[in-house]
Parts: C-alpha cells; structure tokens; sequence
C-alpha cells in the first residue's frame, strides 16, 4: 500500500492526501446523524494535538526547505520567506475578519443565508490549509532538501485531524438551530470540499515554479501558523486547557520524531 502510493505522480499523492482531509471533514459533519452532542474534552485533545503536528510541520516540512531553496537560488533568503510567512499570516487574519462579519449575519440573517455564509467562511480558512499540503508533495517531487515524503503525509494527517472537530463545529450549530440532518451535514462537509482542489493546484504550482516556491512553502507556513493561533489553541485550551497542552505536546513530539528521525 505505502509502495503503491510512493508510486504515484505527485499530482495523485496530492490529491489523495486532500482527498483524506476533505473526508475526515465529512466525518466530523457525519457526527449529526448520531449525536446531539459530542466530548468536549475529546474534540479538545483532538485540536491540541493537530495544533502540535501543525506547528512542527510548519517548519519542517514547510518553512526549513523555504530558507534552504531560497538560499540556493540566491538573494535574501530571509526577506522571501519572512515576506511569504508574512503573507500566509494575513490570508489567515483576513479569513478571520470575514469570519465575523458572518457572526454578525448569523445572527440577523435568514436560515439559507445564514448557512451559505458560514460555509463560505469556513471554505476561505481550507485554501490554504490545501495548498500547503499539495506544495509540500510537489516540493518532494522536485527534490527540494528538507523536503520529505513523510513531511507531507504528516502534514496531511495533522491537517485531517484538526479538520474532524471543524466539521463537527459546523455542522452540529445548523442542526441546533432546526436545521434537518442531511441538510447540516451537507453544509459541513461542503467547507472541505475545496482543499483538494487547492491541494492538486498547491502540486502544480510547486513542480512549474521552482523559483517562486519558497514564497509558496514560506505562506503556507504562516498560514498553518496563524490557523493554529487563531482556532486550534484559542477553542481547545478555552475548557480544558491541561489536556490541550497534552494534545500540542504529543503532537509536536510525533512529528518531529517522524520527520526528524525517520525523514
């Protein structure tokens, strides 16, 4: 199975890796038909721990093989991948301002309009979430240093993990306010849908512009970043914060291990 996937072209790998999160998406949407509710403090070490492998693959697998490219092809390293770090950050930020205004319409606006705009919402902040993982393969499929296969599949996974709570988030609201089941999981596995998209066009780029893809890998990082201190700690440490820690521990520790040790 592992050989099978070594195998494939890295437009494939990318695709079924955001494939993956997209599903684990739906999965977490999927808890509606089930429950009313789910284990806060379960959901919470969940968040946690995809916060931790987040942060430790945002630089290896991102943000480390950035400054290494970026440093052969000549310039001012820094200034590329602090200026694309920089970038991915605000993306993020500016989601998030968006994301307000949506509370702002929840409140005020009709059922339909009220799901279109979070799913929307929801959708922006998975772009580059989907980016980051087709960037990471397509930098292995060029051969950057510091770039490894297992980086991007555990990029993937800790993308996946934290996305199974965000669908729980934006699916389980709509059921609470009268929404049908179906249509609730609808909406919330809808939000994922546009990370393999981004993930096969984050691949494309990688392997077409070499030159420009320090920038990419440095923007993917500070938007996994600036994911990871806008949602993943502030939700999870809100209720249960010593299991949260736990989570980010446990983490960051398996990702560096993974790619430190075995990458």
């Amino acid at each position: 199975m592992i050989q099978w996937f070594l195998e494939l072209h890295p437009v494939q790998q990318g695709l079924l890796a955001t494939l993956f999160t997209y599903a684990i998406t739906a999965l977490g949407a999927g808890v509606v038909f089930f429950f009313k509710t789910m284990n806060q403090k379960a959901l919470d070490l969940m968040m946690g721990f995809a916060a931790g492998v987040m942060i430790a693959a945002s630089f290896w697998s991102l943000l480390a093989p950035a400054i290494e490219l970026a440093t052969l092809l000549g310039g001012h390293a820094w200034m590329t991948t602090a200026l694309g770090f920089c970038l991915g950050g605000f993306f993020v930020m500016g989601s998030d301002l968006f994301l307000s205004r949506v509370e702002v319409v929840k409140q005020h606006g009709t059922a339909l309009k009220r799901s279109i705009l979070l799913t929307s919402a929801v959708t922006l902040h998975n772009i580059p979430e989907g980016l980051a993982i087709g960037v990471a393969f397509g930098s292995v499929a060029i051969g950057i240093e510091g770039a490894t296969i297992l980086g991007a599949v555990m990029l993937a996974v800790g993308i996946g993990i934290q996305n199974f709570p965000e669908g729980v988030c934006v699916a389980m609201p709509l059921r609470r306010d009268g929404m049908s089941r179906s249509k609730a999981f609808f909406i919330g596995q809808a939000s994922g849908f546009v990370e393999p998209i981004a993930g096969v066009l984050g691949v494309i780029f990688a392997m077409t512009m070499r030159d420009a893809l320090p920038l990419a890998l440095s923007f993917s990082a500070g938007a996994m970043i600036a994911v990871v201190c806008s949602e993943l700690i502030p939700e999870s440490f809100r209720d249960n914060k010593t299991i949260a820690t736990l989570g980010v521990l446990f983490g960051f520790a398996t990702m560096m291990v993974l790619d430190v040790a075995l990458g």
